[in-house]
């Protein structure tokens, strides 16, 4: 799950991570009432949006006084950010996070995530902060220094000290700098986050160390144990055809191509994706419905992928394990009849009792094209949408 900003900076507060004084707004005038509560004569007004690239987006801008701030405000809320992470549809600002204008010194980067390769989170700092650090992986990957954790010995003081005087940190700023990765993996651990990232994490002129800006991403299955976490979801910066799948407890992510998949397991729905590549089309989706699939779930699964114009035609694939193929024959074409689907429909079943399962599907009176391995299903379905 993301967080905006002015959430991100809460959460790592809390942690004592120092970060500069500033308010969220959702309107010009509370903008302005925030400046004046903030008080100073520079401010930053920044779009709150669930993507990076804010800055080149016109999304950012350093302002004079409160005026500057209403300008900032007006230009900024209601404006469609377009950035690379938003993709060319963009995301409307519907808030803005206004802070006091910080001296900078210096620009850093600070980040923390899994290291699936050694299972083992890892701590990452660049001098080059500012930048997109993939892009500072991709040319110049020496200017990144990484610490592994140990799980059990946790971050020691020595890995926090050892980054700030490989980023050429003055002496009196180290101790400031390990604070901040102290606070951050604090943040990372016990509120079971999968990314936090400061960028630019920056040394003001003052020798204060501050997060000026920073990204929270939560591992959803840690919720359970956060309720205060799941409080801060905004479901307006997210697909709204996600959103209603977790309603179901479906597992969905909306893709380019022009095939819809619903299919349980997230491996199948894999595999699935990728012999429909392999027959030489896209998938629009991944959708998972699960091991225990009901006509509710089934049926939730069909309008989602079809509330989507760029499906031309679906494809079901279903391993009958845990439940019975004629149980799922009989939810697709319940699911089938009440949304009234007029796209091509290829089903493909194996497993317990896929044989009754199949008989299901043919005297249902509706035009389902059955199948009875993956190969034969993409074939078909690829094959009905170039006709």
């Amino acid at each position: 799950m993301k967080v905006h900003e002015y959430q991100a900076k809460e959460i790592l507060k809390f942690f004592n991570v120092p970060v500069p004084d500033g308010k969220m707004a959702a309107s010009v005038e509370a903008s302005v009432e925030a400046a004046k509560a903030l008080g100073g004569e520079t401010f930053v007004v920044k779009a709150q949006v669930h993507a990076g690239g804010r800055g080149k987006a016109g999304g950012v801008k350093v302002v004079c006084g409160v005026e500057g701030v209403r300008e900032a405000a007006t230009a900024i809320l209601g404006m469609k950010l377009v950035s690379r992470q938003t993709g060319p549809a963009g995301k409307v600002v519907s808030k803005v996070l206004v802070e006091k204008g910080i001296e900078i010194a210096r620009e850093l980067y600070l980040g923390m995530l899994i290291d699936r390769d050694r299972g083992r989170v890892v701590v990452m700092a660049s001098a080059e902060g500012g930048m997109e650090i993939e892009e500072v992986a991709a040319n110049s990957p020496e200017k990144i220094l990484k610490e592994h954790v140990d799980p059990l010995a946790g971050l020691s003081g020595f890995q926090c000290r050892k980054l700030g005087y490989g980023l050429g940190l003055p002496h009196e700023a180290v101790g400031k700098f390990a604070k901040v990765v102290t606070g951050c993996y604090r943040a990372f651990n016990e509120k079971d986050l999968s990314l936090v990232e400061v960028n630019p994490l920056v040394l003001t002129r003052s020798g204060e160390v501050l997060a000026l800006d920073a990204k929270v991403n939560i591992d959803d299955n840690g919720l359970v144990r956060h309720k205060e976490l799941g409080e801060l979801r905004d479901l307006a910066e997210e697909d709204w055809r996600e959103v209603e799948a977790s309603r179901h407890n479906l597992s969905y992510i909306g893709l380019d191509g022009s095939i819809g998949c619903l299919v349980n397991g997230a491996g199948l729905a894999m595999a699935t994706m990728d012999i429909i590549k392999y027959c030489g089309a896209e998938p629009a989706n991944f959708l998972d419905v699960g091991g225990g699939a009901t006509v509710e779930a089934v049926t939730a699964g069909f309008k989602i992928i079809l509330a989507d114009p760029r499906v031309k035609a679906v494809l079901v694939n279903i391993f009958g394990g845990i439940m019975k193929c004629d149980v799922i024959a009989e939810s697709v074409v319940a699911a089938a009849k009440d949304v009234g689907i007029k796209v091509p429909l290829v089903v493909r079943l194996q497993g317990t009792n896929a044989e009754m399962g199949r008989e299901i599907l043919g005297r249902s009176g509706l035009t389902i094209t059955p199948a009875v391995t993956m190969d034969e299903a993409a074939r078909k379905v690829v094959g009905a949408l170039q006709k």
